[in-house]
């Protein structure tokens, strides 16, 4: 996940004198050709991770990017390899100018500063409705233009989101949340239950379509750009308009996955929360969308449709179940990011996960297993209740 980019741009700081001796002999070649202004280097944002953002500035007043990835493996490849199947679908990802796999470092087009998070927690203090409606529509076009990818549908071209990394995932709230930042060790009913929903869960993304997935869609990180694609009529119901074109960021995770799984991270995100007629509003849009689109395995009759484009009702329901397994993961990241890594800010949000989980588990009679382990956690959210706001 990305952090918000800093309030002030400070000047990088490096881990040690040979990661920045590293940088400076990559980036010196690139300095005369593309003007560069070294001076100008500093902070722009960073990862949950130990990935980190720096904006550098040209002699022309352009702004470009550093991606600085130190990690042993990197990511990198990953990022260049999903970038060039999203750019194919025309996606608003930003244009690599210069990598080196093996250092971890990447130069690349700036594609700006405003966050849909920033401008949607904006809207909704000055109550503006039909901001988020624009952004969200927005969204969701490029979501379902990136899940229509033929090339990322290919066999091995992206990973497969199946059992055994839904288990790891959920593995992570239980060495993390469970026991390291709660203290708690589970007795053999309560793993008796914990096993109960984890079976639940990954029966309920298996039975699912898969898509191309950018496994965290979500408001930070898209980007306000102001660049339109033109005119898109293919899941809109024919309705020709501009469309904005969203800066796409933080996808070198993207893998073949659930349908449901960045629709509900969009819609049930880390940072921000609705209320649920508007998070059903526009799920029913990106459904719509998603069947025009033949995502449900539709074929070109109108035959033989999956389930769950029949029924909006079971799509919310799988919609539902996958963004638990989702919040599940991240309260074990946070929780780690804390105990591990030394970035305790991340815990401040725990709050709206807890009362995510809450409210899903109690609609769900097969999710109350669920439920009594929350409640051992944290009693307040199942006796009080919590607003998501």
């Amino acid at each position: 996940m990305t952090a918000p980019a800093s309030p002030a741009a400070l000047p990088p700081t490096w881990p040690d004198a040979d990661r920045a001796a590293r940088f400076q002999a990559w980036i010196a070649p690139l300095v005369e050709p593309l003007a560069l202004r070294l001076e100008t280097l500093a902070a722009a944002s960073s990862d949950a991770g130990f990935r980190r953002y720096l904006r550098l500035e040209t002699e022309d007043g352009d702004s470009l990017i550093v991606m600085d990835d130190p990690a042993m493996p990197n990511q990198l490849a990953a990022f260049l390899h999903v970038g060039a199947l999203m750019a194919e679908r025309g996606l608003h990802v930003p244009r690599v100018i210069a990598h080196d796999v093996g250092l971890g470092f990447a130069l690349m087009e700036d594609l700006g500063q405003q966050s849909y998070l920033a401008a949607l927690q904006d809207a909704q203090r000055a109550g503006d409705e039909a901001q988020p409606r624009l952004l969200m529509r927005d969204a969701t076009d490029a979501l379902l233009r990136w899940q229509t990818s033929e090339t990322a549908r290919a066999d091995g071209a992206l990973p497969v989101f199946d059992e055994a990394f839904v288990r790891r995932e959920l593995q992570i709230f239980v060495d993390w949340c469970v026991q390291a930042h709660h203290g708690k060790q589970w007795n053999d009913k309560q793993r008796g239950y914990w096993d109960r929903t984890v079976a639940l869960l990954a029966t309920n993304i298996a039975a699912q379509p898969r898509v191309p997935m950018h496994r965290d869609f979500m408001p930070r990180n898209l980007l306000i750009c102001g660049q339109p694609w033109g005119r898109d009529t293919d899941w809109n119901g024919g309705a020709e308009h501009p469309l904005p074109s969203p800066g796409v960021i933080d996808f070198q995770d993207a893998v073949m996955g659930p349908i449901t799984y960045d629709i509900a991270s969009l819609l049930r995100d880390a940072f921000i929360s609705w209320e649920e007629a508007e998070e059903l509003d526009w799920a029913v849009r990106y459904w719509e969308g998603a069947k025009r689109a033949g995502l449900f395995g539709m074929d070109p009759n109108g035959e033989d449709p999956h389930e769950m484009a029949l029924d909006f009702g079971l799509f919310w329901r799988r919609l539902e179940w996958t963004v638990l397994q989702r919040h599940l993961k991240i309260l074990g990241i946070f929780c780690r990011l804390k105990h591990r890594d030394g970035k305790p800010q991340y815990v401040q949000d725990l709050p709206r996960f807890y009362a995510y989980v809450v409210k899903t588990a109690t609609r769900y009679v097969e999710l109350a297993p669920l439920l009594r382990l929350i409640e051992d956690l944290q009693p307040q959210f199942t006796q009080t209740g919590f607003t998501l706001r």
